[in-house]
């Protein structure tokens, strides 16, 4: 299958996408946060991220999703910052503490070819929801230069429709997060109490691009929806209502990533109940939820983190 990105720059339209990712970036209301600040101009906002983009860490990963990973492994580029910051973070240097460095848009580039010459099967850019301008303006470039794998895009959820939509016919496979469906829990968590709410909007529009996940004769995702939901403990993050919207107002047939790898990261202990991991219980019975809720394709259970 032709990556979507190669019809859409045949067709001339990747550079007005471009230019309107940019021109938000002046008074950003790139995500739901709507900081209004003038990026192009240094300015920064609750993400801490001005006109350029910043990475952690680049590589071909295997400890994906088995329809991303495949032989030659997912090609994740994680940005640094992030527009969601769960105090839970499993990766708070990189999200809340800023490791990483600044990049230009033709060595974001170079890192996709790099990555693609590896023999990954995609490009997976990890925690994009507030580099989407910087994201589109290295694929154009990376683009012209031979790149020709999957792009996924790999986010919390926290996703405005509106840039949403600049990806579309631009961005192969979706891979969101559905974190909580309890407006206090994301509130405590993240300060975003509208998180459930945009999460149900942005997956409705994600699976309206892309569909759900078509994974082709190797086993490989080529394009479609993939959603993630991390178990928290004592159900903190609503398994059940999120499996209930998942099937019943996005599809039955979407391919979902039950996780078990919670563990207390970071500011974890402010909250109560997050202090703990979840038990082998909290698992089980989530599992069973998305099951009975009519979830019917759940990504195989991989060695993870012990549960208690």
């Amino acid at each position: 299958m032709i990556p979507a990105y190669i019809e859409t720059i045949r067709k001339g339209l990747f550079g007005e996408r471009i230019a309107a990712a940019r021109e938000i970036l002046q008074n950003c209301r790139l995500c739901p946060r709507s900081c209004e600040v003038d990026r192009l101009a240094g300015q920064t906002g609750f993400c801490k991220t001005a006109a350029k983009a910043w990475i952690s860490s680049f590589n071909p990963h295997f400890g994906e999703e088995a329809p991303l990973v495949g032989s030659g492994g997912s090609g994740t580029i994680f940005f640094t910052h992030c527009n969601l910051m769960c105090i839970f973070c499993q990766n708070y240097d990189i999200s809340h503490q800023g490791c990483g460095r600044e990049i230009e848009s033709d060595q974001l580039a170079a890192i996709m070819l790099e990555l693609q010459q590896a023999g990954c099967h995609n490009i997976n850019f990890v925690t994009p929801s507030h580099v989407v301008p910087q994201m589109l303006e290295a694929l154009q470039v990376a683009v012209e230069a031979g790149l020709r794998v999957p792009l996924v895009y790999n986010s919390g959820g926290y996703d405005r429709v509106s840039t949403l939509r600049l990806l579309d016919g631009i961005v192969d496979i979706y891979m969101p997060d559905f974190k909580f469906w309890d407006e206090r829990v994301a509130a405590d968590t993240c300060d975003a109490p509208d998180y459930p709410e945009v999460a149900r909007r942005a997956l409705t529009e994600m699976h309206r691009q892309v569909g759900d996940l078509v994974i082709d004769e190797s086993g490989v995702a080529c394009r479609g929806l993939l959603i993630r939901h991390l178990v928290l403990p004592g159900n903190m993050a609503g398994t059940r209502e999120v499996m209930r919207f998942i099937a019943g107002s996005v599809s039955p047939d979407s391919y979902v990533n039950i996780m078990a790898q919670y563990r207390p990261c970071g500011r974890a202990a402010e909250v109560k109940g997050l202090e703990d991991y979840p038990t082998t219980s909290d698992y089980t019975e989530a599992v069973r939820a998305a099951k009975e809720e009519g979830i019917r394709r759940l990504d195989r259970p991989r060695r993870t983190f012990v549960l208690w």
